[in-house]
């Protein structure tokens, strides 16, 4: 064999009690697994290479179910951001705006839209338009040799609309609707696993219900799922979830609710409603999944916190409105006294919107405070602060939003449809923790020290659920013929290292991590291999 685990106590994915055993490894797949190979005094595995891993956990590789590293895939070869956590793929294309289907215009409009997620993509050489070559483009990665991490793609509804439609705010026209048909069944056919919206942002957001229902009956052609991040997290959350589980049951296809919280006053506390109305979508045999991460905190733009109407046409046009002093005045009504649905319909409180990232070097100082704070210390409103940062900035300012509720995310969590997704957005000077130390948040915290989630339990969420999802027929458990992409974790001492003081420390207690059957973190250091590639949907 080219390597054994030895003496590793396996927790498999399946949820089932952990066991002691010698694991085998060649070719990139498991090919023994000898439970208490020592005690039962049996012939045990040799190998070129054997690892001792007395002490440690052997697991299926982690699978984030919400990423936005569409770009830091092909920008950044360590991305020990994600593989020291020990994910071994990412979903990707989330939010409904990424970089495929695209066409030379709309691939300029993206990149500027979403600028606050990814970065401005300057060093990226987009030689990709659909979403197959996008695709071949993480096979290729860096010299082609891959990339650092698998990763799987949702085709974005709003980049569809974009191609579409445009920027307006309407209904699409039937030859409109048969174009999105059309993107969306073309990148289906080229290995997308899905459709993602972003329905509290621009243009995804003007969709109507029948609009997204004939997408997904598409989606739904090709045994993919649907990813909404929905219209409202805050005061329609419940209305909005229902709403999707509706769209999803007229159009027969699955649904997984991307980072699914209750936030905001008005929903402390609420999370078994949520539970309540998956429980009864799933007793009628909808086929419903949902992913969170274990923070309360959200992280987005402070962009997306205008109302849609100010959004419309497209960053320049946001731009030219915020310009205007008296279109200027009316969105800031509607954000402090209205509530803006960019805000969930919630009156936007500045004390919880801190700034977490700009584009421009000279608004540095704002990095770390809220808006509340930064405008304090400026002796003006904090809509004069915030409309300047949005001018200033190019709408390239990342924010974190304080206004979630630790009850809600432990009652999410427990139940059996859920899965880890770190929704980690990598860009800015203080980014959110969540994008580096998401799964050891989960083992570490959530797991040893509250005992929230048991081991194997936990595990199950973090890989053969979301496998499931994805219909990967060989990832997600550690069995015989199955991938060997693994992960080794000491129980006892696995944790985030990543703080809301320094978001980007790497995690502690993860000293193995294997993709493909090689090591990708090494006696806890970053290799130099490259052992990811793009993961396409299968037929079953």
């Amino acid at each position: 064999m080219d390597l054994v685990i030895r003496d590793a106590e396996v927790v498999d994915g399946s949820g089932e009690p952990s066991y002691r055993a010698d694991v085998a490894v060649e070719g990139g797949r498991i090919t023994a697994i000898v439970k208490e190979a020592a005690a039962a005094g049996c012939l045990r595995p040799t190998a070129t290479r054997v690892l001792d891993a007395e002490g440690l956990v052997l697991s299926p590789g982690f699978i984030d179910m919400h990423a936005h590293s569409d770009l830091a895939l092909l920008r950044d070869p360590d991305h020990s951001a994600k593989v020291a956590q020990g994910v071994t793929l990412e979903v990707i294309g989330q939010d409904g705006l990424s970089y495929a289907p695209v066409d030379d215009r709309t691939l300029a409009e993206v990149r500027r839209a979403i600028t606050g997620w990814n970065g401005h993509g300057d060093d990226i050489d987009f030689t990709w338009r659909s979403v197959g070559e996008y695709l071949d483009r993480l096979d290729h990665g860096f010299d082609g040799e891959g990339i650092a991490l698998n990763a799987a793609y949702l085709i974005p509804q709003g980049t569809v609309r974009m191609l579409a439609v445009g920027w307006d705010d309407r209904e699409a026209t039937p030859q409109e609707l048969d174009r999105m048909r059309q993107l969306v069944a073309e990148g289906m056919g080229e290995g997308a696993v899905g459709l993602s919206s972003g329905l509290t942002y621009t243009p995804g957001m003007y969709a109507k219900d029948a609009e997204l229902t004939e997408l997904c009956r598409v989606v739904a052609e090709y045994g993919g799922y649907y990813c909404p991040h929905h219209r409202s997290y805050g005061a329609g959350a419940l209305d909005a979830y229902k709403e999707m589980v509706e769209l999803t049951r007229t159009a027969h296809c699955s649904l997984h609710l991307a980072h699914a919280t209750m936030n905001f006053g008005v929903n402390k506390g609420k999370a078994p409603d949520l539970l309540a109305l998956l429980d009864e979508a799933l007793a009628s045999g909808a086929d419903i999944s949902l992913d969170t991460y274990p923070y309360t905190p959200g992280c987005t733009t402070l962009v997306a916190m205008l109302p849609s109407w100010a959004s419309e046409g497209g960053p320049e046009a946001i731009l030219a409105r915020l310009k205007d002093e008296d279109t200027a005045e009316r969105i800031r009504h509607h954000m402090e006294v209205v509530g803006a649905d960019g805000c969930h319909g919630v009156p936007i409180e500045w004390d919880t919107i801190e700034i977490s990232g700009v584009t421009n070097p000279a608004l540095g100082d704002h990095v770390g405070r809220t808006v509340q704070e930064s405008a304090a210390l400026r002796g003006e409103t904090p809509w004069t602060t915030a409309r300047r940062l949005l001018l200033d900035d190019g709408l390239g300012s990342t924010i974190l939003q304080h206004v979630g509720h630790e009850e809600n995310v432990q009652e999410i969590m427990r139940h059996p449809v859920h899965t880890g997704g770190s929704d980690g957005i990598l860009q800015g000077d203080k980014p959110h923790p969540r994008a580096y130390g998401t799964f050891p948040q989960y083992l570490g915290r959530y797991v040893r020290e509250l005992g929230v989630l048991g081991l194997e339990e936990c595990v199950a969420h973090l890989t053969s659920r979301p496998a499931a999802r994805l219909r990967l027929p060989d990832r997600g458990l550690v069995r015989e013929g199955y991938r060997a992409d693994l992960v080794l974790f000491d129980p006892a001492t696995v944790a985030a290292g990543s703080t809301f003081e320094e978001p980007r420390t790497l995690p502690t207690g993860i000293p193995y991590v294997l993709i493909d059957g090689r090591f990708v973190i090494e006696d806890g250091r970053r290799t130099d291999v490259m052992a990811g590639r793009a993961v396409r949907r299968t037929a079953t």
